[in-house]
């Protein structure tokens, strides 16, 4: 069960921008009902996010997009105390916003070219595929996704048994690579409870296991 809480008072509508029917929507789906991830799948989503690396790391941070990322932390709760991994890092956007709170983490992403350009010295950086992920079991407090192909099984394995997962999606529904929470929850092994609201003009949802 996942209780909804007030949006933030500075919560907007994103303006259109993906639809079901968008690839990456459709991937995201699939990926998160555990179809075939393949070595083709991976080639191609590396490929699109080198391209976009460049024209990210120019917009570093934007303030409404952190502001769903910020509220998740304030009012979702997660343990800010705790050793974190951020799946799908890019360039960096979510790193500094960790940073800033001087919480430990790690970053890890597909795309060499995102990494290339996301901030040196914040956290360490790792290439690599998320649906099979290079650390020991129960290893992190938290996970963070931001925008995120979501591979369930990999999340639930590295997660601590108390650990919470942030889930965040920057332009709420519109978002490319997209879930609701309550299919974020389904999603993933066993029986997971949280929070869930919208600030600036995204969505963002902090799990656990029940």
């Amino acid at each position: 069960m996942i209780d909804e809480l007030p949006a933030h008072p500075e919560a907007t509508d994103p303006a259109p921008f993906a639809g079901p029917d968008h690839p990456m929507r459709k991937l995201t789906r699939a990926t998160a009902l555990g179809e075939a991830w393949t070595i083709d799948d991976a080639r191609r989503v590396a490929e699109i996010f080198d391209g976009l690396a460049s024209d990210w790391a120019e917009q570093h941070v934007d303030t409404v997009k952190a502001a769903v990322v910020n509220d998740a932390l304030d009012r979702g709760d997660p343990p800010l105390a705790g050793q974190w991994l951020e799946l799908g890092s890019g360039t960096g956007a979510g790193t500094r916003l960790l940073h800033e709170r001087s919480i430990t983490q790690v970053s890890v992403d597909l795309s060499p070219g995102m990494l290339a350009h996301a901030p040196v010295g914040l956290a360490p950086k790792i290439r690599a595929d998320s649906s099979q992920l290079p650390f020991a079991a129960d290893r992190f407090d938290a996970v963070l996704m931001i925008n995120m192909l979501l591979f369930p099984d990999e999340v639930d394995r590295v997660l601590q048994p108390d650990g919470a997962l942030v889930w965040v999606n920057t332009l709420g529904d519109q978002t490319p690579i997209h879930l609701p929470p309550d299919d974020v929850a389904r999603a993933l092994p066993g029986d997971w409870r949280g929070v869930a609201s919208r600030a600036g003009t995204g969505l963002w949802t902090v799990l656990r296991r029940a």
